[in-house]
Formats: C-alpha cells, structure tokens, sequence
C-alpha cells in the first residue's frame, strides 16, 4: 500500500468495497485508499503491526470509514480500540453502515465515532454519499 494513505475503508463486503473505491476514485483520491477486510486488519494498519511493519500506520490520515458488522472484530471494538490508542485516537472515524438502529448509533457515538453514515441501498446515491465524506474530510476538515 503506497504511503500517501489519507482514506482507509474497512469493509469485508467486496461488492461495497468495491463500489466505494469507484466512487473514491471519482474525487481524485484512488492511490490514496487503503482497504482493511476486517477489523484485525484494519487495526494493523493503523498501528503498523503484522504485514504493515515498518508502515506510517495512521500518520497522515484523514479519515477512517469503518463499517459496524466485520469479521474477527466488530467495528465498535475497532473503534473503541482506536480511541484507546495514543497514536489514533484523534484519527476521524465515520461509521459507514447499513444498520440503522438508534442503539448502535448511540454505542458508536458514545464510543467516539465523529459520524454516523447510513449506506444508500441505491448505487447513485451511495456513491455520492461517499463522494460527499471523501470531499468533506480530505479538503474541508483539518486533523491534528
């Protein structure tokens, strides 16, 4: 994965993953993309463990987008994970995720996801959905 790393999605629905990376790429960011599979991957690129030895980790990131429902870990454990650790826990996470229960919306809040985002069923309007997180985040937002 190349350094410049400013998105990492986390998505084990390759057909998601998928659809989101066309769209990413539609903003100017497609090298720019990390793809985790799961909740342990995603953790180990963050905090350049296992295969991502020796790699920036979440430096120079902008943004998180985290799906709720992964293998091996769930991403509330993802995300709690990542507020627990010095080197990502000012990281932006979005959850991106087709759940729509106030009680996991709640728990992902409380647990400090800074967004909360409903994936579109429709292809158009997901895709301009991520569009619009990827505008906001890469060049309106300012991280620490």
């Amino acid at each position: 994965m190349p350094d410049s790393v400013r998105i990492l999605l986390v998505e084990d629905d390759e057909n998601d993953a998928e659809l989101a990376l066309r769209a990413l790429s539609k903003v100017g960011v497609p090298g720019m993309v990390a793809h985790a599979r799961d909740g342990e991957e995603a953790l180990d690129f963050l905090l350049g463990r296992g295969e991502f030895q020796g790699r920036p980790g979440a430096e120079g990131l902008s943004v998180v987008l985290l799906d709720l429902k992964l293998p091996k870990l769930d991403g509330l454990e993802v995300l709690q994970a990542i507020r627990a650790e010095p080197l990502t826990r000012d990281v932006p996470v979005v959850m991106l995720t087709s759940s729509m229960l106030p009680s996991d919306v709640a728990a992902c809040y409380r647990a400090g996801a800074n967004s909360y985002v409903v994936k579109q069923v429709e292809f158009a309007a997901h895709a301009r959905a991520l569009q619009e997180i990827a505008a906001y985040w890469l060049r309106l937002n300012l991280v620490p």
